[in-house]
């Protein structure tokens, strides 16, 4: 477990930003901190949003009918949110994503699940073309309430060097 307080991860008095190239170690192993819970609306919408029309997702008397006997969630929407519990550990400060590779759905989302997730380091190595960046490689779990996963992948990600990327600037209230 990586402590966030690391020398250097923390700027504009305190306040967490994000680590950056050079706080990454291979098998440093970061605890995503929030859990989040699906509710049925976040399942349906996300559905139709991407016009995905498998009723599967959105129709619970269809849903019903199936071998797990009620809506399964999404997995564009799991994978989405198990990527975003992840940003503030491992892509606060990314340039851009590279890729999600090997992606897994061991077991079966529901509405109603909690969803936690995990991310390990698998490599990092400065950019052969780019001086203001690393390559961080991970690989991210998720899993549900009774500690099952339901979701695993890995994750290529351009990472900022120190110094090298946007300024984070914050007004000050007057």
């Amino acid at each position: 477990m990586v402590d966030d307080s690391a020398d250097g991860s923390r700027e504009d008095g305190g306040s967490w930003n994000g680590r950056f190239f050079e706080d990454f170690r291979v098998g440093d192993r970061y605890q995503h901190r929030l859990g989040r819970t699906i509710l049925p609306t976040d399942n349906s919408w996300f559905t139709q949003l991407t016009l995905n029309t498998n009723p599967i997702h959105f129709d619970h008397v269809y849903a019903a009918q199936t071998e797990f006997g009620r809506p399964l969630v999404n997995s564009a929407f799991t994978i989405a949110l198990v990527t975003g519990m992840s940003v503030s550990d491992v892509s606060q400060n990314a340039m851009a994503n590279l890729g999600w590779d090997e992606v897994r759905l061991p077991a079966p989302v529901f509405e109603g699940d909690t969803l936690y997730a995990d991310s390990v380091v698998l490599s990092a190595r400065p950019s052969a073309s780019r001086p203001n960046v690393g390559i961080v490689h991970i690989r991210t779990r998720g899993f549900n309430q009774d500690g099952v996963v339901v979701i695993e992948f890995r994750r290529t990600m351009m990472i900022y060097r120190r110094g090298a990327g946007p300024h984070r600037r914050r007004p000050q209230p007057r």
